[in-house]
């Protein structure tokens, strides 16, 4: 086992790359190549790599990016035009899947907290999966799409509430921390004006007057993220709320979707050491405890999903065909659910047996539903010659 940071990185993104090559020729999504080359070389698989603290917190900066940049494509224009659509979808069959995920849990005897984290973490569909296996040159397919971004950017904004509360619950007493509940209902107006403001006076300003220096857009987006998150942890807020305030901030800009695409390599970086980390932390050892609950609550998911979405979307006017293809592609859980997991369980809010079974839960449905969608509708990595599409 070597400890130094070098070889740590090498072995990363050196298995990163072998195993996402594999991953493309079983038409797989490649974060779960992530996981699981966490789960080999990390400290329960081959201990190639211990548990480092500078990983984690490498991975937690790409956790910020991701929130940083999901804000910046929250215009709230066209989140206002989502909302008509897409959010009686979401809200129903958010309500379904965290029931559906608490009752098997209590079911088989576990506790109220890690019942209820468990079944808020089936709430979401991979932002990921769904927009990689997602062809757009076909108008068929770019009504989907509009569809599925609506339904997956509500469940983001979810997503954000959610960790907002786990921010403010007493670990172990069932109750919201009444202080922290106080300094977050001043904090987050504060930094929300503060954001809108610097945006507008200052920024605005400055990329207006030095767009064309890419460095420039590059460099300053970046500081912005990490300055807001930094503000929002003295506030006592997570960082990762921070981090999003400050893309929802920027979303207004002229230049927020190039600000996003330029930003993308970066985040993907981080997000690949954030999966591995994942990976790393997942203690197999603890697996044939929870496996049974584990197994239904993924069965139920992959076969209920589909089924919810299809149905709703029926109610709204989309055809059979298409209402069936919007559920298959959102028959997943999400990043989001490793996300919820991991902060709960790192706040000690829930026990190492239920963040298992969230991580355990969502890599069963990661594969299962990419299988379904690349072997039966148009995708980027379809099986099919004939149903590949860009």
């Amino acid at each position: 086992m070597n400890d130094s940071i070098t070889f740590a990185f090498f072995l990363i993104f050196f298995g990163a790359s072998v195993l996402a090559t594999l991953a493309l020729f079983t038409r797989q999504s490649m974060l779960v190549a992530y996981i699981v080359l966490g789960l080999i070389v990390g400290p329960y698989g081959l201990k190639l790599i211990p548990a480092s603290q500078t990983i984690q917190e490498i991975s937690n900066v790409g956790i910020m990016f991701l929130l940083f940049l999901l804000g910046l494509h929250l215009q709230p224009k066209s989140l206002i035009k989502m909302l008509h659509g897409a959010m009686a979808v979401t809200l129903v069959s958010s309500v379904v899947f965290a029931a559906v995920g608490i009752s098997v849990f209590k079911l088989f005897g576990f506790n109220w907290e890690d019942s209820v984290i468990i079944g808020v973490s089936m709430m979401f569909s991979s932002t990921i999966i769904g927009l990689k296996l997602l062809p757009t040159t076909v108008l068929h397919h770019q009504h989907i799409g509009r569809v599925v971004v609506s339904v997956l950017l509500l469940q983001d904004v979810i997503a954000i509430v959610v960790l907002l509360v786990l921010n403010l619950w007493k670990p172990g007493t069932g109750n919201f921390d009444i202080w922290m509940v106080v300094k977050t209902l001043i904090a987050v107006p504060i930094l929300i004006l503060v954001a809108y403001y610097a945006e507008k006076f200052v920024l605005h300003r400055l990329f207006r007057k030095f767009d064309r220096i890419k460095e420039y857009v590059f460099l300053v987006p970046i500081g912005w993220c990490l300055a807001f998150s930094e503000v929002a942890g003295t506030f006592g807020l997570s960082q990762e709320i921070g981090a999003f305030i400050a893309g929802v901030a920027l979303a207004s800009s002229p230049i927020s979707q190039y600000i996003a695409e330029n930003l993308k390599p970066l985040r993907d970086f981080f997000l690949i050491v954030f999966f591995f980390t994942v990976g790393a932390g997942f203690n197999f050892r603890l697996l044939p405890g929870v496996l049974l609950p584990v197994l239904v609550l993924a069965g139920l998911m992959i076969i209920l999903k589909p089924v919810v979405y299809r149905f709703l979307h029926r109610n709204i006017d989309e055809n059979k065909s298409t209402a069936w293809e919007i559920g298959m592609r959102l028959g997943q859980a999400s990043e989001f659910s490793l996300l919820v997991g991991f902060l709960a369980f790192s706040s000690t809010l829930i026990t190492q047996k239920a963040y298992i079974s969230i991580e355990a839960v969502s890599i069963i449905t990661f594969i299962v539903s990419s299988y379904v969608v690349v072997m039966k509708y148009p995708s980027p990595i379809a099986f099919n010659s004939k149903l590949r599409r860009d």
